[in-house]
């Protein structure tokens, strides 16, 4: 137990969750020796699915960085450790306890943002002399008490509707009542392949050398069971000058290409897992990052015209914010608790066990899957398009899906997590987010990568011995759900071109399925 200017008594206690890391709220406007802060490593959290080490190690480096700085600012802190909270089964036992132990009267918390937190704290019983209250995190850009209005339970809601709404009303990249450069999306600009000679361009990554020695001991200590590569020295910012550097790497080095590039892979470079993109989701789902900051730092560069920033890579780093986050947050919170159960393409077969070390000859998923067991991180191309992809023609089991994104990804929290995976990559919810399923083959792997280049399989072949499994994958998970998807019109004109092949190799590629599929743990 780690007491910073911390006394014997006190008026009230208030919970500092691990992705409410927030220096910005107004609980820290004022010094207040009455009040003292939680913040505690619980084992609950550390294993309610099975973590990837960098993101356990993350977490806590974060929590214990921020309780320092409250209370540098004055503020009374005490912080647990798993050494502190090994004994206590659950948060509202460990918080009945802290409220014994310190004699307060009022027990204050920010909201949870998942919704098993949210109703474990708001089911706890605490002795009847302390009052308990519940404070708004303060962070997203859309307030709760609104989502009703943009978002409808139970149907397809698009995305692209909501963000033009978000735009309006945060008044983001408009000229007046439109859309600046005259158009809401350049998605159609953004979609560029990295040659040989972009290679050569890409930014070295902004990585940190963060000690985590300590917490790699006390979670084996613990036998907190988790998974992926181990350092003692983490990458990820950690703490608030940590994250504003980044944005501000991020807003110089690569913004002016980000969009560009943003679904571009690649496996021929030492940059490859970082790209051009941001890697802030780590610090913004913390909460040591507002969204608005993000967005304002951006702009601010967009506007600078010597950084040469165009409005297709402005404008897709700010839908990504205003747009995707904040809607899958609102289509979350809406369907909820149903939502964590839908599996309308009742997809059954167990997650390959390469997903936990990356060894298969799929050079995509390979490559995905490794760098996500290395870094704890993939971008948002590999999460859906190749493992996400893979899962969904492959008919895993979305809440096996569901569990390892949640476990690998040093960003994940179910709120975003979920919407992301359930929905927008599995389309286990049945539409709600996606019009379509986000499934391809591997002719779409090649265009946006150069994986296929160095792969076992022939990205060519459909239905050899040698063919790429996404291929048969692709059409034997279209054919499966014929009934559903025929009369899409997003999708429907594919069936035609499946009708136009001959007898025999339809036949030939859904042998080639059918063989995938019961080998799929050995491709």
């Amino acid at each position: 137990m780690t007491h910073i200017n911390s006394d014997n008594s006190y008026h009230t206690l208030r919970l500092v969750l691990g992705d409410q890391l927030n220096l910005q709220h107004s609980w820290f406007e004022q010094q207040d020796a009455s009040v003292l802060y939680l913040l505690a490593e619980l084992h609950q959290e550390a294993t309610y699915v099975r973590h990837h080490i960098q993101k356990l190690c993350a977490f806590f480096a974060a929590m214990k960085a921020f309780a320092a700085s409250i209370a540098a600012n004055g503020h009374r802190v005490v912080y647990l450790s798993l050494d502190d909270t090994c004994g206590f089964d659950s948060l509202p036992d460990l918080i009945e306890s802290i409220c014994r132990q310190y004699g307060v009267t009022r027990f204050e918390y920010q909201l949870p943002d998942e919704y098993r937190l949210r109703q474990q704290l708001r089911r706890m019983e605490l002795p009847q002399s302390v009052q308990a209250r519940a404070f708004d995190s303060e962070h997203f850009l859309l307030p709760e008490t609104e989502f009703e209005r943009l978002i409808t339970p139970g149907k397809h809601n698009r995305m692209e509707s909501f963000y033009r709404k978000m735009r309006r009303r945060l008044n983001l990249l408009m000229d007046a009542d439109k859309p600046l450069g005259g158009k809401w999306n350049y998605d159609d600009a953004n979609r560029e392949k990295l040659k040989p000679a972009d290679l050569q361009e890409l930014p070295e990554p902004m990585v940190f050398d963060n000690d985590v020695g300590t917490i790699l001991q006390r979670i084996d200590e613990h036998d907190i069971d988790h998974f992926g590569e181990r350092s003692s020295s983490l990458l990820w910012p950690v703490d608030r000058p940590q994250a504003l550097a980044l944005l501000d790497f991020f807003c110089q080095s690569c913004l002016p290409r980000f969009g560009r590039f943003q679904d571009a892979m690649t496996c021929q470079h030492e940059h490859r897992w970082s790209l051009y993109h941001s890697r802030l989701s780590f610090a913004m789902n913390c909460k040591i990052l507002h969204p608005g900051e993000v967005i304002e730092a951006a702009i601010a560069s967009f506007d600078d015209d010597k950084n040469q920033i165009s409005i297709a890579q402005i404008e897709g780093f700010v839908r990504q914010i205003i747009g995707w986050r904040e809607y899958v947050r609102a289509v979350y919170w809406i369907n909820m608790p149903a939502y964590s159960e839908l599996n309308e393409l009742g997809a059954t077969r167990d997650l390959p066990g390469y997903f936990w070390d990356g060894s298969t000859r799929m050079k995509c998923m390979q490559q995905a899957l490794e760098q996500s067991l290395d870094y704890s991180y993939a971008h948002h191309i590999q999460r859906l398009m190749i493992t996400g992809n893979f899962c969904l023609i492959a008919g895993i089991d979305p809440a096996q899906v569901d569990a390892w994104y949640l476990g690998v990804y040093v960003d994940a929290i179910e709120w975003v997590e979920m919407p992301n995976t359930r929905g927008m990559s599995q389309f286990a919810d049945g539409g709600l987010i996606a019009s379509k399923p986000y499934n391809a083959s591997g002719n779409y792997i090649n265009k946006m990568s150069d994986y296929c280049k160095h792969c076992h399989y022939d990205v060519k072949q459909k239905a050899t011995d040698s063919a790429c499994p996404f291929n048969s994958l692709y059409w034997d998970f279209m054919i499966r759900h014929r009934d559903r998807f025929g009369a899409n019109p997003r999708i429907g004109m594919i069936y035609r071109n499946w009708d136009r092949q001959s007898p025999e190799t339809r036949d030939e590629t859904l042998v080639r399925a059918k063989w995938c599929l019961q080998h799929i743990d050995d491709l």
